[in-house]
Order: structure tokens, then sequence, then C-alpha cells
């Protein structure tokens, strides 16, 4: 990270969270159950009056999806913005989303994955803030992720965990054979969404990163299509490595799945070291990813990981404040 950029705050008990949903909407229980979860942490949910509009695909039409997280993103009161769900829509705010001005102060912890790598890819390049690629809130709601997991989640936002770290990570190729540790900001997310943003004004850069793929649904074929076009628009030319999470789906007519061969093909194809067993992407293990951090990947015989600093401040990690759980859900103005 370079020494100018700003540091996300660690969360604490009492904090106010914006929920946001700039791609599909959810089931009403499902949001319910997203604001018991930030409760339960001793947080202050706060959603948009209209989260859910009528729209052909997304949780909103453009223009308030928009409204609310450039709401979200310019509050002076909260703390931490956390996306409700995927699916689709986000790419669709880029284009009035580079018109702004980065808002003055720290970033706010940003949190959210899938159809969000979008907005993950604008906040690290254009306003220079690091991101979390993250479990969705209407997930956490569902109480679908191991207790370990959570207790980690938790750990690393409220500032008690300086970094993540991604063990016995499996070497594809030569180049990750060699013994060294490679230095760079983690970038990437899903790999559908990624290709989405190329020849866009928030094209996706990769020289001197350490880029993370992950996947659901896309049979062999789609997944290698797009490495085959990152590869060809050199994609990979300047990138330090690649390191692949969960690719869940996308199965063929009989049952088996041919993206674990597509992936072991590309990896023969580029000269940067490839590995793969990120716990991240749409499985039930959805470990954090911080995205635009420091990082470091280690590659040794048998002992190969990723290490990936927290978006934090140096000394500001802090304990909770002595506040009881604050329950009621706040409503912003739009």
């Amino acid at each position: 990270m370079n020494q100018t950029q700003a540091l996300w705050q660690p969360l604490r008990e009492g904090d106010i969270i914006d929920i946001v949903a700039p791609a599909s909407a959810c089931a009403p229980e499902r949001l319910d159950g997203a604001i018991r979860f930030l409760s339960d942490w001793g947080l202050t949910p706060r959603l948009p009056r209209k989260i859910f509009g009528k729209d052909v695909i997304c949780a909103n039409d453009d223009a308030n999806r928009l409204a609310h997280l450039k709401q979200a993103l310019f509050s002076t009161d909260a703390k931490a913005i956390w996306c409700l769900r995927g699916g689709y829509g986000s790419i669709r705010l880029l284009p009035e989303l580079m018109k702004l001005k980065k808002p003055k102060g720290a970033p706010k912890l940003f949190i959210g994955l899938s159809d969000i790598t979008s907005l993950n890819v604008f906040l690290n390049q254009e306003w220079n803030w690091p991101t979390i690629h993250g479990p969705m809130l209407d997930r956490l709601g569902r109480g679908e992720t191991k207790p370990a997991y959570i207790k980690e989640l938790r750990k690393f936002v409220f500032g008690e965990l300086p970094e993540i770290r991604f063990q016995k990570l499996k070497p594809m190729n030569e180049a990750a054979l060699a013994k060294t540790t490679l230095k760079g900001h983690v970038t990437g997310g899903n790999i559908v969404t990624l290709q989405s943003t190329l020849g866009t004004k928030c094209h996706w850069e990769t020289a001197g990163k350490i880029i993370f793929f992950e996947e659901i649904g896309e049979r062999g074929y789609r997944v290698d299509r797009i490495l085959e076009h990152f590869r060809q628009a050199g994609c990979f030319d300047r990138a330090k490595a690649v390191v692949f999470g969960d690719f869940t789906g996308g199965e063929e007519s009989d049952g088996t799945s041919r993206i674990p061969r597509i992936l072991r093909r590309f990896a023969s194809l580029v000269d940067i070291p490839v590995l793969s067993g990120v716990q991240s992407g749409h499985e039930l293990i959805q470990r954090p990813v911080p995205l635009g951090t420091p990082s470091e990947l280690h590659l040794a015989q048998g002992k190969c990981e990723l290490v990936c600093k927290a978006g934090v401040a140096q000394g500001t990690g802090s304990r909770a404040r002595s506040l009881a759980p604050r329950r009621a859900v706040g409503e912003a103005e739009l």
C-alpha cells in the first residue's frame, strides 16, 4: 500500500452500519435476518427508507440504488457499508460513480462480494479505498456460516485480527514452486464481473497485483473463455501471481465439471505463479479477502500461504465501547 493511502477504522459496538442493495434484492425475511445479525454484534444497522423498489432485474431502479449508495458513501456518521446481496446490477452504477469526487477523511469499511466486485474495483482504484471481499448480509443473517468463521470475521472488522492467512495453498504450475515471497495488493473477486469492467472507464488494473478469482455456476468453456480473454488482453503480463478461490457449480450435462482441468491448463500457459485453495467464494466457507491492502504470497514447496493485512491504520485496533447492543434500526432519509 502506498504511504498516502488512507485506511479504514475498526468497528466498535454502537457504530452505525449502512446496509445497501446495489445489485439484486432478497426476500424480506432475509433482510430481517441481516438486521438481526448486525444488531447481535452490537452494531446499529441503517437502511434506506425504500431499499427495494420496482425494476426489471435489480433491487430498485438505477437512480434509487445509486442514491442509496451515494448517501452511504458520503454519510459522516456511519463507520461502514455492508452489502446485502449480490446478483446483478452494480456495474450499472459505475458511470455515475466515476463522476464523483471521493469524500474527505478516512475511508469507510466496505464489504461485499460476487456482483459487488464492480464496486470493490471502483473503490480500490478510483478512491484508493481498501475493501473486503467478504460475506453478504443476507447469507450471514441466515446463519449458514460456521461459528469459527463468523468469529474470524468479527475479530477482523473490529480490529482484533491484524491479518487474514490462507494456508496450504496448492501450486498449480512451475512458477509456483519457487521458494520466494511476492508482495503486492490483492485485486479481483468474481471472474465474470471482473471481465465486464474491461474497456470501461473503470477498467480493471492488474500490474503489480496478486490476482484473486472465484465463481459460481459457470461451465468450463465459459471460465476458459474469460481466462483466455484476460490472457490475450495482457492482464497477467505484469501481475505478480494468480490465486484461485472456490469455483462452485458449472457441471456439464453428465454431472462432471471441466473447471479443474481448465484451471490447470490456464496455469500451464502463464509465466507467473498460479495457486488454488483460497477459502472464499460462494461456498459455505466465505473467509474475508482484504483487497487493496499490503499482502504477501509466500511460496515454498509444501508450505504456500497468502497473508493479507487489514486495511487498518497501525495502533487503531481497539476494544469495543462499553455499550449495550443497539437493536433499533435506523432509517436513512432516502
